[in-house]
């Protein structure tokens, strides 16, 4: 059998519990469910379960415009955001609507019928759902498959090698000798919370990454909280942490090495004159090309101070049966190898779309706000910032979802499509350096260098383009109602 619901949501992560709020408190007349391939909520926080997992950004901007973070860590662990997200769900009974143990398999619209019809598995049985959109907010990467590089003499090492993306309980190295490849969040959370049981932990990096400390509490929002009424204080907060967020990101941009001289004064600071910066914490990048890791409490840098970690930069050159052997001679000595080495991207879960029979190949269509793509109809997807929290983005994204279903019942339209009216240079969708971005750059769809297909990277931008600004611009409304025939 088939089901069908004016809006099919993929994905129960924030992303999706976010999406199916919005649905609620904008169209409330559109019924929905949201399809969700796990057997629980949460995504990436449900997904990761290495030591230490935690937010790489504030909880006030990662957090829900319409439900305030309300514990006193602003820079939350993952049980922490999945408990959040539970009772999210539960308060605005968004968990009615999840349908878990549905894996998306295909999704086709059909233009005559103006509807997408979708196909999951579920337990192995093939399920199909109509819907008259469609908003695909499952992430953006491969959860099924992590990056790690391809290094000579595996076979040999008698340790364990794992990648934090396949974490799992049995993975035991207290007492033993760690030896952690990469040097991006995932490294540097590992790094920290491993010494506190391992022997040693070594974090084994290519290229240094940009490193910022952070307090885990914000002692000014904690004491709003106590002192206002709860989303007034939120609401402060938030606003405070944007605006420093964006201050911080434009004076990467256009003061990249005064940007650079103090992160780097910073580290300094934390480790001492006779460290070397130089060698461990100075990129050949500018701030921002990548992301910047985030570390609450200077935990990285404690690690090292106190002995219980370290940085080697340096490359492998073969893994031997005692540990790793690098290109300078030395010899890293391991039980316990994690390769925090990357993610895999997979734009819309590498599910393969058609419009009337005709396969969506995502690279060859352009980006409409961030959030739509050229010539494909009634379709949004939830993509978050690189520069801040992924939830800003894909909150105004849910509310301008909300804002085309309405303007289409309205006008009696069935379908909407971006358009392009003359000619939009492309230029790509991610201007990131990071190697997982360079990977999958050419199978991503593009970006353009005007609006509406220029993505901004900025909130206060967004929200008056996606909140407040019009609907029309470059935006095809069309396949009206059919008319109902009168009884005889």
């Amino acid at each position: 059998m088939t089901e069908h619901f004016d809006v099919v949501v993929v994905g129960a992560g924030i992303s999706g519990v976010g999406a199916a709020y919005h649905l609620q408190a904008n169209s409330p007349d559109r019924s929905y469910v949201v399809l969700e391939g796990r057997e629980r909520l949460g995504g990436t926080w449900d997904l990761f379960r290495y030591p230490g997992i935690r937010s790489d950004s504030d909880m006030y901007t990662l957090g829900f415009s319409f439900k305030p973070w309300t514990r006193a860590k602003a820079i939350a662990d993952g049980p922490s955001i999945l408990s959040y997200l539970d009772e999210t769900v539960r308060e605005y009974g968004i968990d009615k609507h999840i349908r878990y143990g549905h894996r998306l398999t295909s999704a086709e619209w059909s233009t005559a019928d103006a509807l997408w019809t979708v196909t999951a598995n579920r337990g192995g049985e093939e399920v199909r759902f109509t819907c008259a959109f469609l908003f695909m907010c499952t992430g953006y990467y491969n959860y099924a498959q992590g990056f790690t590089p391809e290094f000579a003499g595996t076979a040999d090492f008698k340790g364990r090698i794992v990648h934090p993306q396949f974490w799992t309980s049995d993975i035991d190295y207290a007492g033993k000798r760690v030896v952690v490849i990469g040097s991006g969040a995932t490294a540097v959370t590992l790094v920290p919370e491993m010494a506190k049981q391992a022997a040693h932990v070594t974090m084994l990096q290519r290229s240094p990454t940009y490193i910022v400390s952070m307090p885990s509490e914000d002692r000014l929002a904690n004491w709003m909280r106590r002192v206002l009424p709860g989303k007034i204080a939120y609401g402060f907060t938030r606003w405070k942490k944007v605006l420093l967020q964006q201050l911080f990101f434009r004076i990467a941009r256009n003061r990249p090495e005064k940007a650079k001289e103090r992160i780097i004064g910073m580290v300094r600071d934390e480790l001492g004159p006779d460290y070397d910066v130089a060698t461990h914490f100075t990129p050949k990048y500018n701030p921002w090309d990548q992301r910047v890791c985030l570390v609450p409490d200077s935990d990285l840098f404690a690690a090292l101070k106190a002995g219980n970690a370290e940085i080697v930069t340096d490359t492998i050159e073969r893994f031997v049966p005692e540990g790793i052997k690098l290109t300078s001679g030395k010899l890293l000595e391991a039980d316990l190898v994690v390769t925090a080495t990357g993610l895999q991207i997979q734009l819309m879960s590498g599910v393969p779309f058609a419009v009337d029979g005709k396969p969506v190949v995502w690279a060859d269509h352009t980006m409409y706000k961030g959030m739509m793509l050229s010539d494909v109809p009634n379709m949004a997807l939830s993509f978050g910032y690189t520069n801040a929290s992924w939830t800003l983005k894909s909150d105004l994204t849910a509310g301008y979802v909300t804002r085309l279903l309405n303007a289409m019942k309205k006008r009696g339209m069935r379908q909407v499509t971006p358009r392009m009216e003359g000619t939009v240079e492309p230029t790509p969708f991610l201007d990131f350096t990071s190697g997982y971005v360079q990977r999958a750059i050419d199978q991503l769809p593009r970006q353009g260098t005007r609006k509406p297909w220029r993505l901004n990277q900025n909130y206060t931008r967004d929200i008056m383009a996606l909140k407040y600004g019009g609907i029309d611009q470059e935006m095809e409304f069309s396949n009206p109602e059919p008319a109902r025939s009168k009884a005889a």
